[in-house]
């Protein structure tokens, strides 16, 4: 079942509906940005990979350093979840291990639309919590899918 994916098989894998409506509805609650990345089949190091695409998101651009990227390989069955630095002091490594390990558990089973929502949920309920959205916010990073650069 899993090998090189197209973008039309990722879709399929994904429903991007759901997924941006879960990013659309974390943002309404706080100033931090939530994007989601996923990778068609490459060889190399993912979480490499993922730091390059967190960079090339803008994500290290937001005014509280509060980005949080999910970096999704369908076809290597692997993700990483990535905060930038402004998240991450409120939450430490462990809150990112459980984030996995909830997510795991269903891209494991196949859902990978239920996994990307149950982190997006989890990690939007942090967010508000240190960093609500105030009256001034404004929508700093896309609340769209990327499926990588030229894709």
């Amino acid at each position: 079942m899993f090998g090189p994916f197209s973008r039309r098989k990722l879709l399929h894998l994904i429903d991007t509906a759901r997924v941006e409506a879960a990013l659309k509805a974390t943002e309404l609650r706080t100033s931090g940005e939530v994007r989601v990345s996923v990778s068609r089949f490459f060889w190399g190091d993912v979480r490499r990979a993922a730091e390059r695409a967190f960079e090339r998101l803008g994500m290290t651009n937001t005014r509280e350093r509060n980005g949080v990227l999910f970096f999704v390989v369908p076809s290597r069955h692997r993700f990483v979840v990535l905060g930038d630095s402004g998240i991450h002091e409120k939450v430490g490594d462990g809150f990112w291990r459980d984030i996995a390990q909830a997510m795991e558990a269903k891209f494991r089973a196949g859902d990978f639309t239920g996994g990307l929502e149950e982190g997006i949920r989890t990690v939007g309920e942090q967010l508000s919590v240190h960093f609500p959205r105030r009256p001034d916010d404004v929508n700093e990073l896309p609340d769209t899918i990327d499926f990588g650069p030229g894709r």
